[in-house]
């Protein structure tokens, strides 16, 4: 994928699943990461395992504090042109509403939603100064069609893409590229990693992502959907990546079909 070689990568997200599938290609496509997730030292595994692993750099953040996370990561980075920003760091959710805290919520969404808007804020103005960049968000099928046990972050990602088509709008004359990806069910630890409705985490795998696609598939058509610089793509199989179409032309199909799983 020629479109990446060169470039300055901002990866969220970066230690594990799709982010780590992410890293792993982009690296061997020529791109120099910034590789970001909370714990530095699994980080530096990653970045140290990477092709030509001297051109990329570790910056952990904890995005469940965006305002802070964002103040540390522009004293980090300095004047660093940033390429491409890819919002890929995200918490999913597995818990009934009349079950879940508030402040399962809130922490919902100031990593997938605030921590978005904050490093997408933080790299804007030097993009539109240059008249170039690339700002991608990794949303999910989520953000398209509401299911049970998913409300907050059905929430956050219904917010996320709206935030995204806002942005795409403003930037279309500034020369940017905005992308917002959505995966289906894949087959990751992101149901093990699932808050609950007391905020710790589910610890189990969940059946639909376990039958879902690989990560490294995943990342894969995610990076061909970048490089086309595509506004909009869905990533799955089966009837996840079909749900968004179903939802536009026959949502009470759609409805039915969600409460009664």
């Amino acid at each position: 994928m020629d479109y990446f070689q060169g470039k300055t990568v901002w990866l969220t997200g970066a230690s594990s699943g799709i982010g780590l599938a992410m890293a792993q290609q982009l690296a061997a496509a020529g791109a120099q990461l910034i590789l970001t997730a909370r714990r530095a030292e699994v980080l530096e595994q990653v970045r140290q395992q990477l092709a030509q692993p001297q051109h990329h750099r570790v910056l952990a953040l904890d995005l469940s504090q965006p305002e802070q996370a964002a103040a540390q990561a522009q004293e980090a980075l300095g004047d660093t042109q940033i390429d491409i920003l890819i919002n890929n760091a995200g918490v999913s959710q597995r818990s009934l509403i009349l079950d879940t805290d508030l402040a399962v919520y809130r922490q919902l969404m100031e990593i997938d939603y605030f921590a978005v808007v904050a490093l997408t804020k933080l790299v804007l103005p030097g993009m539109v100064q240059r008249g170039s960049g690339h700002i991608v968000t990794v949303s999910s099928v989520a953000g398209k069609v509401g299911t049970k046990l998913r409300s907050g972050y059905n929430g956050a990602k219904f917010g996320v893409l709206g935030f995204m088509d806002s942005l795409r709008a403003e930037t279309a004359h500034a020369g940017l590229t905005v992308t917002s990806i959505l995966p289906g069910f894949i087959n990751t630890q992101v149901a093990h990693n699932s808050l609950t409705g007391d905020g710790s985490p589910l610890g189990q795998a969940d059946p639909d992502n376990a039958g879902g696609i690989s990560a490294e598939e995943c990342a894969r058509r995610s990076l061909q959907a970048i490089a086309k610089r595509k506004d909009e793509v869905v990533v799955g199989s089966g009837l996840s990546k079909l749900a968004p179409f179903l939802q536009r032309f026959l949502p009470g199909l759609v409805r039915r079909m969600v409460a009664n799983r």
